[in-house]
């Protein structure tokens, strides 16, 4: 009997210690995340550039927590191309986040008139780092939340048209971006929406306040460019007509002057003296409009060069957003 005892005592030792090793197991397994993050953070300061950018995003502890994470960098030339794929953006942004929390990178824009794009790339790339991280329950509860907002609540068609690129470029990751894009640039979003970005910024509508004044730039160019259109249309028109009674009127006083010309040289002196008068009127009507269409004409050379002025500013600041103006590796 008392081997027995001995052997249940050290069975239940083995079952309890058994018991202590699963919990590990399941405690790291649980917290895994977790120590990854501590091991990133450990010894990390934040640059006074990327801190500042979380303050100007209004970035929550949680959102800090993950822009951090990432290590983010602010870099130009071969620096950010070398990190940073180019093309993956269809948005208004320049940057990336590269999958499972191995870095975020933001071009450095110098232009100020796109000034806020870097706090809205910041901000974009960081909910792409939420993204990840939500649990399967968490992400099917945004997601649903994300496609209705799509389907029945968008009408910016801006906004529509950066989800189609998405559609094509990453078929597989739409409602991801629709996750950073919407958070970032949409204004107005449903309160259950606008109740889950509270958890990554705390004056969401300041991010948003970004990209409306960045793509302000190129909204107030193409609204001229089209107004400027508009009324080249207008004037070609009107240039048009007039060019068509110059003709007219040319023909007429053509055939006038034969018909004086004529009269004058068969004697008919008072059949020509009576012609005279009106040609003269004739003449001085073609003149008025002939000077009439030369003004429309310069006004019409003139609009088109600052019409095309405008329209190379927006093509400029498109460039500064776009592959195209990152150097080859």
């Amino acid at each position: 009997m008392g081997y027995t005892r001995g052997y249940m005592k050290s069975k239940r030792i083995q079952v309890a210690m058994l018991a202590v090793l699963i919990g590990l197991i399941v405690g790291v397994y649980t917290q895994h995340q977790t120590v990854l993050d501590w091991v990133r953070l450990r010894g990390y300061s934040a640059p006074t550039t990327v801190a500042q950018l979380a303050s100007d995003d209004t970035m929550t502890a949680r959102a800090r927590h993950l822009f951090y994470v990432n290590h983010p960098a602010v870099e130009s030339g071969k620096a950010f191309t070398g990190n940073c794929p180019a093309g993956g953006e269809k948005t208004v942004v320049l940057g990336c986040y590269v999958g499972q929390d191995a870095g975020i990178y933001l071009y450095a824009v110098t232009d100020v008139r796109l000034n806020g794009v870097q706090q809205v790339t910041a901000a974009h790339e960081t909910l792409h780092a939420a993204y990840r991280r939500l649990s399967s329950s968490e992400r099917k509860r945004v997601d649903a939340m994300l496609t209705d907002y799509y389907q029945h609540g968008l009408t910016d068609q801006r906004i529509k048209d950066t989800i189609e690129l998405y559609k094509k470029s990453e078929p597989n990751d739409v409602v991801n971006e629709m996750h950073s894009v919407f958070g970032t640039e949409a204004p107005n979003l449903p309160p259950a929406l606008e109740q889950y970005y509270q958890r990554y910024f705390s004056n969401r509508a300041k991010v948003t306040a970004y990209t409306a004044s960045y793509q302000g730039e190129f909204t107030n160019r193409q609204n001229k460019v089209a107004s400027d259109d508009a009324q080249l249309k207008t004037l070609k028109q009107q240039i048009d007509t007039n060019s068509a009674q110059l003709d007219q009127q040319k023909a007429a006083l053509d055939s006038q002057s034969a018909q004086l010309q004529s009269e004058r040289s068969n004697g008919q002196v008072t059949t020509y003296n009576g012609g005279v008068g009106p040609y003269n009127a004739a003449v001085n009507s073609y003149n008025a409009l002939l000077g009439s269409t030369k003004n429309l004409i310069k006004q019409y050379n003139d609009l088109v060069d600052q019409r095309n002025a405008i329209a190379l500013e927006e093509q400029q600041l498109a460039r500064a957003l776009s592959a195209d103006s990152l150097p080859s590796k």
